[in-house]
């Protein structure tokens, strides 16, 4: 009797580790969902949006540079926006080149011209794209969308 006591207390012990184990792989794996390619959920994000600047003169370099799309990283480390793409309703693109957001910083996407900082970042057009009811949607180096943010629908002003 005592032997069969040894066993059954050896076998609980021992489905009492594979238990220990198994739940402290759990969360391993539950942080793994929703990773894309060993990436973690993306903490870049469209922030504010200045559309239609103000002023007479829609051409002219001041007003194409009061039109901009604020990126935001809201995690606290870097990340490289390479290959990023923020578009229009219209299909106007822009494409990051090598530029590193800092943790918790944003950087403006002018519509104009001017000289890239870590703070403002210019597409170099020559039209306005930005209209008083449009999309602004901002994807990763994959082409996956990562946020939206629509204005202009009846007032309304969302963010997605």
């Amino acid at each position: 009797m005592s032997a069969s006591l040894a066993t059954r207390r050896t076998v609980t012990a021992f489905l009492a580790a594979g238990v220990l184990l198994g739940s402290a792989a759990l969360p391993a794996a539950a942080a793994d969902h929703g990773h894309n390619h060993g990436r973690a959920h993306s903490a870049v994000t469209i922030g504010a949006v200045q559309y239609d600047s103000p002023g007479r003169d829609a051409r002219s370099n001041n007003a194409l540079n009061g039109e901009w799309v604020e990126v935001k990283n809201t995690g606290k480390h870097a990340v490289n926006l390479r290959g990023y793409t923020l578009t229009d309703r219209d299909g106007n693109r822009y494409r990051f080149g090598d530029f590193r957001l800092a943790g918790h910083a944003a950087v403006k996407v002018h519509t104009g011209q001017g000289r890239n900082t870590n703070r403002d970042v210019y597409q170099g057009r020559r039209m306005q794209i930005w209209d008083k009811q449009d999309t602004a949607t901002l994807r990763d180096d994959r082409n996956k969308v990562i946020s939206t943010d629509s204005w202009g629908r009846g007032g309304h002003h969302t963010r997605g």
